[in-house]
């Protein structure tokens, strides 16, 4: 993959806190070499209070042509773009930002419309049917923003921060396009239920989605990458349930994501 690396590939870096499991600088750097472009993606990690002034540094380097964003910066990150996307600027968050030939950075927001990607492609079809969404987070957001756009009837969001949650669910009720509401872990009811919070991304966490409510005809999904298969995942197929897992969401949210650092 790197047989040309040299000072004269490209870098693009995926910041996050933590870092370690994420999957993007393998799965990004293969996909650019599959595309014929000398580029690479490196991990870096950062914590909340250091991103203002690691990013100050970072834009300086003159090889450095794009920003992948991951937990918990993906908010943050849209003060760092001169220019968003229509997406972007509705939801207020962006998970990839690309530097423009005149040096201004614009960011976008992928995770919404690749997880409803991967969704389809798993076999759940979403017009007029209702969802369940735990987590309002930059992901969550996205999610529940692309959930809208597909059709859904009816959306409830469940996180525990009140203000953010009540501040998405007032901006996709303007959009007037279904029923927006606040939800509860409870999946009962719904055709859908999904997992956009890192809860489950350690042993001892509990399950996001109380697990003894679901049943076979609800379909389930999960963000989260690592473990691959979480406890809630690994749940809902023993009841038999359709399901998408954050290694699936990523393979669609990669295609975007490389295809728009690269202007395809």
């Amino acid at each position: 993959m790197l047989e040309n690396f040299s000072g004269a590939t490209r870098v693009h870096v995926i910041v996050g806190d933590p870092i370690a499991q994420v999957k993007s600088p393998f799965g990004v750097t293969q996909a650019f070499e599959s595309h014929g472009r000398d580029a690479i993606c490196v991990p870096a990690h950062v914590a909340p209070a250091d991103l203002t002034d690691w990013w100050a540094g970072t834009k300086r380097a003159r090889n450095i042509d794009g920003l992948i964003v991951t937990v918990p910066h993906k908010f943050a990150c849209t003060a760092f773009c001169d220019t968003l996307s229509e997406r972007a600027k509705f939801l207020g968050t962006v998970n990839t930002v690309r530097r423009n030939a005149k040096g201004q950075w614009h960011g976008d927001m992928f995770d919404g419309l690749g997880y409803v990607r991967a969704m389809e492609k798993n076999g759940c079809v979403l017009k007029n049917k209702r969802a369940l969404l735990v987590g309002a987070g930059g992901a969550g957001s996205a999610i529940a923003h692309s959930l809208v756009l597909a059709g859904v009837s009816e959306l409830a969001i469940h996180d525990p921060d009140d203000q953010r949650r009540q501040s998405l669910i007032d901006r996709l009720n303007s959009l007037k396009l279904g029923k927006v509401s606040q939800g509860s872990p409870d999946p009962t009811g719904f055709d859908v239920a999904i997992n956009a919070t890192p809860i489950g991304m350690k042993e001892a966490d509990p399950t996001p989605i109380d697990t003894t409510k679901i049943h076979s005809d609800i379909f389930v999904g999960c963000v989260i990458t690592a473990p691959a298969i979480t406890p809630l995942i690994a749940a809902a197929r023993a009841k038999g349930c359709k399901t998408v897992t954050g290694a699936e969401m990523f393979a669609q949210v990669r295609e975007l994501m490389v295809n728009f650092l690269l202007e395809i």
